[in-house]
């Protein structure tokens, strides 16, 4: 049984988990880590974590049972590489990256193997336009989806104890293939995020020029301009790593857009415009 979770990086999700564990009465402890102090003073202020480490304790093999890496990804491959020959079997290491082929690849090559710890790749599918521990919020995984990525068909107790904690922050667990996981949420998530990006930042070129064109815009475009432009707030340092490690399927989605809307471009005057609202609308309606 575990009983001493630690979480690397303490933002949004990382404190968020470390609220969410509380909130469930994990009985053990939860100790934390952060490149930037403030963020780790927050978390604990917050009561996310029961103790801040310094940097020199991460270097104490046996300091966690479960590690929990929540940073961007290019860090969590740095810390897999770091963490992969001090641990041993007993213990397991877990992340919330938000692309997993390369994460899976190397837990292939650097864990799950005899007298190394076990890897469970992991991605929960919650958060918020801006990150920070300042945010956290101990309901943010309550029917989100917490998905999964085993690289071997092998469970040990601790990874069946971290499922059952993640189900208990009322996250809904499912499994999938690593490549299947950056194919799908480069179509639900990271085209998404790049769609609004693009279209906040043409707002912003075009107007930016023109203060009484910018308070029109901004009077006018209600709801939908803000729903549609919300994600277009989120900081490059969150989205930097997964277009670096997801580039092919994130550029094949994106010539897929491209494509359809010169389609749309040249039917705004043909009954093929229909077509396209009427194929929106099956998708939009379809049952949950």
């Amino acid at each position: 049984m575990a009983t001493r979770v630690l979480i690397i990086g303490t933002g949004l999700i990382g404190a968020s988990v470390g609220l969410a564990l509380k909130a469930q009465k994990f009985e053990g402890s939860v100790a934390g880590w952060d490149a930037n102090p403030r963020e780790l003073a927050t978390a604990l202020e917050a009561g996310a974590i029961d103790q801040a480490l310094e940097a020199d304790e991460l270097s104490d093999p046996d300091i966690a049972d479960i590690f929990l890496l929540a940073t961007p990804v290019l860090p969590i491959l740095n810390w897999m590489q770091r963490l992969a020959p001090s641990l041993d079997h007993k213990q397991l290491v877990t992340d919330v990256g938000s692309t997993k082929l390369q994460i899976a690849q190397m837990a292939v090559a650097e864990f799950n193997q005899p007298h190394r710890a076990r890897f469970l790749p992991g991605h929960p599918m919650a958060g918020k336009e801006s990150g920070g521990a300042a945010l956290a919020d101990a309901t943010l995984f309550q029917g989100a989806t917490w998905l999964f990525t085993p690289v071997d068909a092998q469970s040990s107790e601790l990874e069946k104890e971290w499922r059952e904690l993640v189900a208990g922050m009322g996250a809904v667990v499912r499994d999938l293939d690593a490549a299947q996981h950056d194919e799908v949420c480069a179509w639900v998530s990271h085209l998404p995020q790049m769609v609004s990006t693009a279209l906040a930042a043409l707002l912003e070129d075009t107007f930016s020029g023109d203060p009484d064109g910018m308070a029109a815009v901004q009077a006018i475009g209600g709801r939908a301009l803000r729903e549609t432009t919300r994600l277009g707030a989120s900081p490059y340092s969150m989205w930097r790593d997964v277009a670096l490690t997801n580039t092919e399927p994130i550029a094949a989605t994106l010539m897929a857009l491209e494509q359809r809307l010169q389609h749309m471009r040249e039917n705004l005057r043909t009954p093929e415009l229909r077509e396209e609202f009427a194929t929106a609308n099956r998708f939009r309606n379809k049952p949950k």
